[in-house]
């Protein structure tokens, strides 16, 4: 089913779709998906200083909420996953940023893997990707690009700053 209502209509008149639109970072008409995860940095900064469990329990609530989120608004708008759609990219980012080392040279670098990871889709989140659908297709995928772009980033401080 097509429906004729566009991202930029919706997005200021429904709380659901703004939030699947990442406040509205979406709506960038080159690139949503990074300009997606540069807000998600954003609202990262708010949460960087939360202890690791409270830190935790916002990214699983706001995964759990983001398959109901981005599965609504695609079925809104007819379209499998719009571009528009980038809570998965704040939730990939934050799973990405788990217990990072402070500084934005951290920041900065998981930003970079975690939009390298979700623009390359290695295996199994090209797997991912193209299988899984709805709400639950629709972020997946970006959450497995989190987690490897995580696995990258400590191995990193690891190999270079502990080693």
């Amino acid at each position: 089913m097509t429906t004729s209502i566009t991202p930029r209509e919706t997005c200021w008149k429904n709380p659901v779709h703004f939030l699947a639109f990442g406040c509205g970072s979406g709506l960038a008409p080159k690139a949503p998906g990074t300009f997606g995860t540069i807000a998600a940095v954003f609202f990262y900064l708010l949460l960087q200083g939360l202890s690791l469990w409270a830190y935790l329990g916002v990214l699983v609530v706001a995964s759990v909420v983001g398959f109901w989120l981005c599965g609504r608004t695609a079925k809104d708008l007819g379209v499998h996953d719009h571009p528009a759609i980038v809570w998965d990219e704040f939730c990939g980012f934050w799973i990405t940023m788990i217990a990072a080392p402070t500084g934005w040279q951290w920041i900065l670098l998981g930003f970079v893997l975690f939009r390298l990871f979700d623009i390359w889709k290695p295996w199994p989140i090209s797997w991912l990707d193209k299988k899984v659908h709805g709400g639950v297709g629709i972020m997946v995928d970006d959450l497995v690009a989190g987690i490897f772009a995580f696995a990258c980033l400590h191995i990193t401080n690891l190999l270079f700053f502990h080693g």
